[in-house]
This record gives C-alpha cells, structure tokens and sequence, in this order.
C-alpha cells in the first residue's frame, strides 16, 4: 500500500511539469502556421512566360517528284512553343535566377510577380549544364527579393518550404523536410548535378521556384523530380544556394560565360578494401586516379593513387561533389583541402584556376578540295578537354564543328582523330598537311566515346 502511494505521489507531482510541456501556452502555440514565412518570402517568387519560334518540320514527301504532281505541300509553317516556369527575385533591381530548361532558348520571356505587375526580360547568363539561367527585368526597381541561405549548413530533417507556380494554376506553397543532402547522378533528372533532396511537393511549373528555409532564405532552387506518373512523389531535387550565388556573382559582373574552376584530376569513389589499404579505418573520399600536370592539385602535391576527403572544410564523396565544391568558388580562390597519401592525412592548398589553353583553342577549317570541307578542328588542350568533356589524357585533335561537305563523312563533335591514311595526327597542322598531299581514299583513325574505330572515306 505505501509503494502504491508513493507511486501516485509521484506521478501528481510529475503532472504539471508534463501538462506545461505538451499544452500550448498561448494562442500564437495553438494556431502554428507558416503564413507570417510565406507573406515575406512568396513576394519574391515569380512566375515567368517563355516563348521560342520553332521550325516545323517539312513533309518528307514534299521534294517527291511523284507526290509533287498531285500535291502542293507548301512551305514549312514556324510554329510558337511556350514553356511555363517559376523564378526568385534575388535583387531589388531585377535580378532573377530559374532554370535553363524554362528559359534558356526562349525568343521572349514576360515575368509575372505576385502583385499582378509584369515585366519583360532577357538571359544575361545561363548554363545548360547546371540547369541555371540568370535573368534581368526591364525597368525593374524595389522590388522584394530573398537573400541566400548557406546551403553547407542544411542539416536532413529541416523544415523547408518550396514556392512555385505548380501546372499554371497559380502561386502555391508546400512544405517538407529535408530528405536528403549530396544527391547526385544522372537519374536524378537534368544532367548530373548536385542537388538537395526534399519531400515538400513539387511539380511542373515549379521548376525554377523557391526552397525557402525557416528565416525565409533561399536554401536552394526547385529543379526537377523522380516521377513515375509526372506528378509528385516525394522525391524532389534543388540546386544548392551556395551555386546559385556564385551563377548570380558572376552575372553581376558582367560574365557572358561561366567561368569554372578547373580541378585537373579524376577520382572515382573509394570502397572498404581501398580504405584498409590506405589505413584511413573506413571508406570514404574519391581516389585519385590521374593527375594532370597543370593541374592546381599537383601543385599542391597530389599525386594518382592518393584519396581526396575534403575540399575548404567539406567532404567529397563522389566526382561530381568534387565539381560542386570547386564550382561555388571563384576563380583565384585559394581552398584548403585534405588528402591521404602514403597512409598518412596531410592538409594542402590549391588556387583555383581555369583550365589552361582557352585562349589557344583556335580551330582549323578545312577549305575545298576533299571530303574534309567545312570540317573544324582543334589541337586538345585542358580547356578544350574539359569543354568537350574529353578524358584528361586525352591526346590528338578534336573536332570541334561538321558543316558543309564534311557532313558526308559521318564525323561528330567531340571526335578525337588521331591518324590519317597511316600517319600520326598529334595537331591540326598534321592533319591539314596530310590532307593537302590529297589520296583517292582516306583510312582515318578516331577515338568517339571511348572506343578506337577506324572510317574508310573516298577521296573526293
């Protein structure tokens, strides 16, 4: 009888330390909401109209002498294509960040805010790559916009908030959590970026909208989904802040071009049995597996082999996170980075450089006379490897264009040729002076995709 006392004694005085903790202690507790959130930051979120003329494609039997006797096909006819997108106000005078696949090819741009004012705008700087595309407002001034949140921060599990203009039927905001953090790869939808992943809803016409964090800052910009019926499931992307900050510093500055700093070296993820090797007690990083010489590692002395884990105070544990971490700087840059080498942990630093050669990359057009007229190529250096996304040991001559005659020939940008009729190609002048001395064939040896072939060509 005396412990069943006790126990109700205990548990009557436990009662109002409880009652305080699960009981709203006021009305503003009872009606929780994200309005005050939403009325500061959806202002800055805006929906935006593209248009792009595209050529209609010509009845294949319209240049048929026989279907030509009975029918007049006419001329092609252009037709409009519209594509409907959300954008955020980043600058009080105009400054708009969405993505490339709603605006890149656009002829014309007309963006909506949320007060009903429109305004017409232009791409003053867009990377295909990234899925990022900076616009400018026509005679845009005080307008609301968000500041950026640092996207390293984001933790999973956060609350965030994802502001769009969802199948055109009007602004409209969701809300989730962060799910996940350092998404990367080509099945996450456009290119093979690296993404934030949230299970706020997200859908067509969202893209280019808003990931707002707790303080209403913009964590990250809506890109893309994993969908099997076109809809939400949960699984949403966003570009990193952090990006989106350095694609707007450099349009400020009037870049015409993304300027990226360039890495230099490949890696590939490192598995348990290449951790135990390296006595680093569990996996983690990329391993280094060449190192060009110009390279900004090599100068800090990297070599093929060592594991690459951090890069300015943040892990790296894939190639395309190393891509991310050296594209949120800016060139000149000088970043701290740690590495495994021997066995042991050694720290060094790399100044962030572009890849060299970009003012040499002239190419060569072959002019008449042979099967290779209108063929361009250019001599391989890192900036033109990296360009065209080449392998860094990559040597010879690429073709950099294919117009006139040289269509016939079947050849492709990115192309690496590297002989002709026998002779080594190792510039575009061997291969220009190979095709001067003319031949009634051609035997041209070429690297595409990673694959040696050899093309036979007639001589004409």
């Amino acid at each position: 009888m005396r412990l069943l006392l006790s126990l109700g004694l205990l548990a009557a005085l436990a009662l109002p330390a409880l009652a305080e903790t699960q009981v709203p202690g006021s009305r503003a507790e009872i009606t929780l909401s994200f309005a005050p959130l939403v009325k500061s930051s959806a202002p800055a979120v805006v929906n935006i109209y593209a248009s792009k003329v595209v050529a209609a494609r010509r009845n294949p039997f319209a240049d048929d002498p026989f279907f030509s006797q009975f029918f007049n096909f006419g001329p092609a006819t252009p037709r409009v294509q519209n594509s409907l997108g959300s954008g955020v106000i980043l600058r009080e005078d105009g400054i708009v960040v969405s993505n490339y696949h709603v605006v890149g090819d656009a002829d014309e741009i007309r963006v909506a805010l949320a007060d009903r004012r429109e305004f017409g705008a232009k791409v003053i700087l867009a990377d295909e790559a990234a899925d990022l595309a900076v616009l400018k407002l026509d005679g845009a001034k005080d307008l609301p916009a968000l500041t950026f949140a640092d996207s390293d921060k984001a933790a999973v599990g956060d609350l965030v908030l994802a502001i769009g203009n969802p199948f055109g039927v009007g602004q409209t905001v969701t809300s989730g959590i962060v799910s996940g953090l350092a998404r990367a790869g080509a099945s996450l939808g456009r290119g093979t970026g690296y993404f934030i992943q949230t299970d706020a809803a997200i859908n067509p016409g969202n893209s280019g909208g808003a990931l707002v964090d707790m303080s209403g800052a913009l964590l990250g910009i809506n890109t893309s989904i994993l969908s099997r019926s076109g809809g939400s499931m949960g699984i949403g992307f966003a570009i990193p802040s952090n990006l989106v900050a350095q694609y707007v510093a450099q349009a400020e500055a009037g870049a015409t071009e993304i300027a990226r700093p360039w890495a230099g070296i490949e890696v590939q993820p490192v598995d348990a049995d290449m951790a135990e090797a390296m006595g680093m007690g569990g996996p983690r990083g990329v391993a280094v597996t060449h190192v060009h010489p110009e390279s900004p590692f090599a100068a800090a002395g990297l070599k093929a082999g060592d594991v690459l884990t951090e890069i300015g105070g943040q892990p790296v544990e894939g190639p395309q996170e190393l891509a991310y971490r050296f594209a949120v700087h800016a060139l000149g840059d000088k970043v701290p980075v740690v590495f495994w080498q021997g066995g042991e942990r050694r720290e060094g630093e790399v100044t962030l450089i572009a890849a060299p050669g970009g003012d040499a990359t002239k190419p060569v057009t072959m002019g008449p006379g042979s099967i290779f007229e209108g063929l361009a190529i250019a001599d391989l250096n890192p900036a033109l490897i990296d360009k065209l996304g080449l392998p860094l040991s990559s040597g010879g001559v690429a073709v950099t264009g294919v117009a006139g005659y040289a269509r016939q020939t079947g050849l492709q940008p990115g192309d690496i040729l590297t002989g002709l009729n026998g002779q080594p190609v190792r510039s575009a002048g061997d291969f220009a002076q190979v095709v001067a001395e003319g031949a009634r064939g051609w035997d041209l040896d070429l690297i595409r995709d990673g694959q040696r072939a050899t093309a036979r060509l007639p001589g004409g």
